[in-house]
């Protein structure tokens, strides 16, 4: 376990602090994903279930008022599920672009390094390169994996809101 730890820190050292940035934007990432499956599978079907009651107690489902109250329901079920999928989307935009600066600032010590040995040092320059492409890869990475499940979320809220429509007949 000690050896699994020890991996990581030289890891996060190796890729400098902007890597520090990606792992906490990818932790607050994947909190909201987490976030999103658990409300899915439990406060959702509370919800929906409500909703669907408070629809078929209604006498007057037929007129002008009535569908634009269907649609006020249909509404709250979509913003409901949709809560943390724009936050969860921005961050995932977000992780290559802070691969990008670690890119950037892993190439101006790489740059340091070439000024003040004169482009003598390579293991200087080793160290520059790893800050460069470390975080680039994770960044990379964690955009990838934050992707995927953001649009099978993007996915569930969509095809959710439609079944719930589909049960709130109207006439």
């Amino acid at each position: 376990m000690t050896e699994a730890l020890e991996a990581i820190r030289d890891f996060m050292e190796l890729g400098g602090d902007v890597l520090w940035a990606i792992l906490a934007i990818t932790f607050f990432m994947w909190m909201l994903i987490i976030e999103r499956f658990w409300y899915f599978r439990s406060a959702h079907r509370q919800l929906t279930t409500q909703i669907i009651a408070s629809w078929e107690a209604r006498e007057d489902q037929t007129s002008w008022y009535a569908h634009r109250i269907r649609d006020a329901l249909i509404s709250q079920v979509y913003e409901s599920l949709n809560a943390s999928v724009p936050m969860i989307k921005t961050l995932v935009a977000l992780c290559p672009l802070l691969g990008l600066l670690g890119t950037v600032t892993g190439m101006i010590s790489v740059f340091d390094v070439m000024s003040f040995s004169g482009g003598g040092n390579a293991r200087g320059m080793a160290a520059g390169v790893s800050k460069a492409t470390l975080p680039t890869m994770a960044g990379m990475v964690a955009a990838l994996s934050g992707l995927f499940f953001s649009n099978m979320i993007e996915r569930y809220v969509y095809q959710e809101t439609d079944r719930v429509a589909d049960s709130l007949v109207h006439h």
